[in-house]
């Protein structure tokens, strides 16, 4: 009798073992590490809640699979972001990972997914080099140099001769110095001066007054996204709006999560990006109601943007695949990729991974009440200008 129970018991829990393992294999976990704590937490703020709101517009299922987000806060350590990406890989049996709010924290995770051969798809991180450093990277958000040739051009084509650049000194930040160099150079005029501002704890008014002394034409900023804030105020403070100075710079500084709070002294500043929150079309209009509805009226960046748009790269390449989450198969599946984002059109260029994407150039002005970065002209398919 013993012996029966025991094969009752025994078969009733071989069934639920079977029956868990088939559960298992109908989801597909998505590890998504980002910066929800310390300095860069808005980055990771909004790029959580744009794929939240992304499920909330497409549902979890992609076929026959439900798909789950695994979120990990890496407080923009990359020695905890790679740790992450092991765990996630290791534990978690994650098809693939996103996120990364800056490129340190990007590069820390390429020889991981290199070796687990598992995709990566970056929602911020914006040096130019980093999706050569794996064959398993994808990116859906920018380069540097692909934002920054814009307003250069603009500089050049409305009387710019002489600027100077001030940077955030790490990777994204001397991408964008170089590419406004080069461009602004070839054209005829001179950067008289490059100028790094640490990343860490940034003291940018020394640096902005060594600008204003040197009396370019045009200064030329950069900063991630959740320092812009402080960029500005002391913009603002140094006087700069009214030195006579442009004030350019890549859409970052001009962050759509913080205009507001700049105040009406940014007004006419220009700037270049691949997404304002007052862009023209039904697809942004819908995410940014939406955003604001879900996030006690918060307004959605381009941080923001990249996860939403990672998630539908990582739901379409699945698509794609029928399912099959193997990590050859997937990356294969993102090459050649293109949708109409809120953004606009875009797509992950077969040859690269990279994104290739509209890019506008756009002023600060007071529509509506509030502050918005207006886009008055556009660069079409615009690639990394390698």
């Amino acid at each position: 009798m013993k012996t029966i129970k025991f094969g009752l018991i025994a078969a009733a829990a071989l069934g639920l073992a079977g029956l868990s393992q088939a559960q298992a294999q109908d989801v597909i976990k998505v590890g998504v590490i980002v910066p929800l704590t310390g300095p860069q937490a808005a980055a990771g703020q909004q790029i959580v809640a744009a794929m939240k709101l992304y499920q909330q517009f497409n549902g979890t299922k992609v076929g026959n699979k439900t798909i789950e987000l695994v979120i990990k806060d890496d407080t923009a350590v990359p020695d905890v972001t790679r740790r992450l990406a092991q765990e996630l890989i290791v534990n978690d049996k994650v098809a693939v990972l996103s996120g990364f709010g800056l490129t340190p924290l990007a590069l820390a995770v390429g020889p991981v997914i290199t070796q687990a051969k598992v995709p990566a798809v970056i929602s911020v991180a914006a040096t130019s080099m980093i999706v050569g450093t794996s064959p398993y990277f994808v990116r859906a958000s920018f380069t540097l140099p692909q934002l920054t040739a814009p307003v250069a051009q603009w500089a050049i084509e409305n009387g710019v001769k002489s600027a100077v650049t001030l940077v955030s000194d790490y990777g994204p930040g001397l991408d964008a110095a170089a590419a406004f160099k080069k461009r602004l150079e070839a054209n005829g005029g001179k950067v008289v001066e490059e100028l790094k501002a640490p990343l860490a704890d940034p003291d940018f008014a020394p640096f902005l007054q060594r600008a204003k002394d040197l009396k370019p034409d045009a200064i030329f900023l950069f900063t991630p996204a959740p320092t812009a804030g402080a960029l500005m105020k002391q913009v603002v403070d140094r006087g700069l709006p009214q030195s006579g100075i442009k004030i350019l710079g890549t859409g970052d500084v001009t962050d759509d999560d913080q205009l507001n709070s700049m105040g009406d002294q940014v007004i006419g500043m220009i700037t270049s990006y691949n997404y304002s929150a007052a862009h023209e079309s039904p697809e942004n209009k819908k995410f940014v109601e939406e955003f604001r509805k879900a996030n006690n009226g918060r307004r959605p960046n381009a941080l923001g943007l990249g996860g939403f748009d990672s998630l539908h790269a990582i739901y379409k390449a699945i698509e794609k695949t029928g399912g099959n989450t193997d990590g050859t198969k997937l990356i294969e599946a993102f090459k050649g990729l293109s949708w109409v984002s809120p953004r606009g059109p875009m797509s992950i260029d077969p040859e690269t991974r990279d994104v290739v994407q509209n890019i506008y150039v756009r002023k600060v002005e007071r529509k509506d009440g509030e502050l918005y970065n207006v886009e008055f002209k556009t660069y079409e398919n615009q690639k990394d200008p390698k």
